[in-house]
């Protein structure tokens, strides 16, 4: 009787130990935050101190990502990720508990095949491109959906031949929350009898190495009942093409791209076109500088924006970093485009800011 309770546990115990061997769990995060003093927030030209809620140098979050060998080539994996806010712990992406990622995939030579709550192509068109990121001050305050550029009830694919990147997603309903200002447009779509409302679809071409890369991506938003930003009717889109580009000579990468957008809603149809370069620099082992320029330019109006940003980072390891960033916002006619993302400036002013903060990844 010993002989096979103990032959039992040890039969245990080897499965234990081998779907431990085929399966790897990674916890992973970023706790990033600081302060920024910036001019004219509102109409009566007032400077404010803050705390940002949205940013710093990237938003903070914490994730796990498991991983199981099939066999074959083939793996099984998950990722969910948590957006939160350092300044006051709450949670980000309008209240989701893993409002950033929340999918469930299959993956082999031939690419990623994900479902659930996950970030598009307009999101990665722009990564290595973008040199600034979803920092405080950067081009993701003139267009606030490039940082949440995510997509409900997604069907999705990427895949990767030989530096050549294609992907896709398609979303029955993009945005089942209303919360979280740019991050919520309250578009839940999946509508009995209305198959175009709040459905999404993007999609991704590129061909990008360690040295240089270019892609093009296409994004377009369909509206439905109750959605926001005038999108109402699933008649009504919000569309956007990229082209985006990066060279890396010697140990200075240089990025550039352009965001063509065109809004069709109740009120009427906008376009306009955002372009961007950047340039990164290391000056020393631990120090590093990254500059970038943008201008936005809206068609048939004089609501036109422009921003340069410059900001130094200094290593303190592998994983923590100091920063400081010093950026203006020039807005001509009724412009009223922050320089701070998520922030407030009055219409046709100039906004000039200063913000430093401390970055952990684990």
């Amino acid at each position: 009787m010993k002989s096979i309770t103990y032959g039992a546990l040890a039969l245990a115990t080897l499965n234990a130990v081998t779907a431990q061997a085929q399966s790897q769990v990674t916890m992973y995060g970023v706790v990033d935050t600081g302060l920024a003093y910036t001019t004219n927030v509102n109409a009566a030209g007032n400077a404010q101190v803050k705390m940002p809620s949205l940013t710093g140098s990237l938003p903070s979050r914490i994730g796990f990502k498991v991983t199981e060998d099939l066999g074959g080539g083939l793996q099984a994996l998950f990722v969910l990720e948590n957006g939160f806010s350092v300044d006051s712990g709450s949670i980000n992406q309008g209240g989701r508990l893993f409002g950033r990622q929340s999918w469930v995939g299959l993956k082999n030579a031939y690419g990623t095949l994900m479902l659930g709550r996950q970030v598009n192509m307009t999101y990665l068109a722009t990564q290595k491109a973008d040199v600034l990121g979803p920092n405080l001050f950067s081009i993701s305050s003139m267009d606030p959906y490039l940082p949440n550029a995510r997509s409900d009830n997604a069907i999705g694919y990427l895949g990767n031949f030989s530096d050549l990147v294609i992907g896709g997603t398609y979303s029955t309903g993009r945005d089942t929350s209303s919360a979280g200002g740019a991050a919520g447009t309250g578009c839940a779509g999946e509508v009995a009898g209305n198959a175009k409302a709040c459905r999404q679809i993007t999609a991704l071409i590129g061909y990008e190495s360690t040295r240089y890369g270019i892609n093009t991506s296409y994004d377009i938003l369909y509206g439905g009942p109750g959605a926001a930003n005038g999108l109402t009717s699933a008649d009504n889109h919000d569309q956007r093409v990229t082209a985006n580009g990066y060279v890396i000579i010697g140990s200075t990468k240089i990025g550039a791209g352009v965001i063509a957008r065109r809004v069709r809603a109740a009120t009427g149809t906008t376009t306009s076109d955002l372009y961007y370069a950047g340039v990164t620099q290391p000056l020393s082992p631990l120090l590093q500088l990254d500059v970038q320029a943008a201008r936005r330019n809206v068609k048939d109006s004089s609501d036109d924006t422009t921003m340069l940003v410059a900001r130094l980072s200094y290593f303190l390891s592998k994983r923590t970093l100091l920063y400081s960033a010093i950026g203006s916002m020039s807005n001509e006619g009724n412009a009223a485009i922050a320089l701070e993302a998520g922030g407030t400036v009055g219409a046709g002013k100039r906004q000039n800011g200063v913000m430093a903060g401390l970055r952990h990844m684990f």
